[in-house]
């Protein structure tokens, strides 16, 4: 296999007496959908933190592309191409779907000019495509607290690969959205990563979401990766059922 593109190695974290991740040595490879599972408190969220920038391992290393990120801080890391899409969807309610990407894309070309005329912005085409992309270009110019949490979700995806990101790591991406949406909203959502030819993690509760759209699934327990393998191999192991599924059905 290809060289990694996110790895991280021997990952240590404490919460005071509680070691949040514990040892951790992972592999991402670019062209996958990696899913996370496992109990309440396994440190999945706290991996993706890690990763992310927002927390900071006292032992270990997180490599992108071969170059150590461990001490970058999150602004300088997402320029790097590592972006995080949230379990709340983090988008300025008072504006439009559009406006709120059009704020991104002004952040990630460093423009700071902030009182400029939102429709002089040049990548409007750009993110106008990008909402095509998620299935809200009908709700480009309706303010985000008239949206449902599912359009929210797919909007935050939207301004997550405005940053023109190689890799994506999402925390929830089907949680607090409708039963009946959640197929329909992760559908979309792995079509437009794959025509942006962005890689991504996902922590998951939902074992249908994750058979149906994870290429590989590692299950967390205790700060640490127990196992890892393709969908089928996983959600069949008796530990698995035992310890994630049972607890989650």
């Amino acid at each position: 296999m290809t060289d990694a593109l996110l790895e991280t190695r021997d990952l240590v974290i404490k919460f005071g007496g509680v070691t949040a991740a514990d040892h951790v040595s992972l592999k991402i490879h670019a062209g996958r959908n990696l899913a996370i599972i496992g109990p309440n408190g396994a440190g999945k969220t706290t991996f993706l933190n890690i990763c992310t920038g927002w927390l900071k391992p006292s032992q270990g290393q997180v490599l992108f592309e071969g170059r150590d990120i461990t001490p970058l801080p999150p602004r300088k890391i997402v320029d790097r191409g590592v972006a995080r899409a949230f379990q709340i969807p983090q988008l300025f309610t008072e504006h439009t779907a559009l406006e709120n990407l059009l704020i991104a894309v002004s952040a990630r070309d460093k423009r700071r000019n902030t009182v400029m005329d939102m429709t002089q912005i040049p990548e409007r085409a750009e993110m106008l495509h990008l909402l095509d992309m998620v299935g809200c270009a009908d709700v480009a110019d309706t303010v985000v607290v008239e949206l449902s949490e599912g359009q929210r979700k797919l909007i935050d995806i939207a301004i997550a690969l405005a940053l023109k990101p190689k890799l994506l790591l999402m925390d929830e991406p089907t949680s607090g959205v409708a039963s009946s949406e959640k197929h329909s909203i992760m559908k979309i959502l792995i079509g437009a990563l794959k025509e942006a030819e962005v890689t991504s993690v996902f922590v998951e509760h939902d074992m249908g979401i994750v058979e149906n759209y994870a290429d590989e699934v590692a299950v967390w327990n205790n700060g640490n990766m127990q196992l890892r393998g393709t969908p089928a191999e996983i959600l069949e192991h008796p530990d698995v059922i035992r310890d994630v599924i049972g607890e989650v059905a």
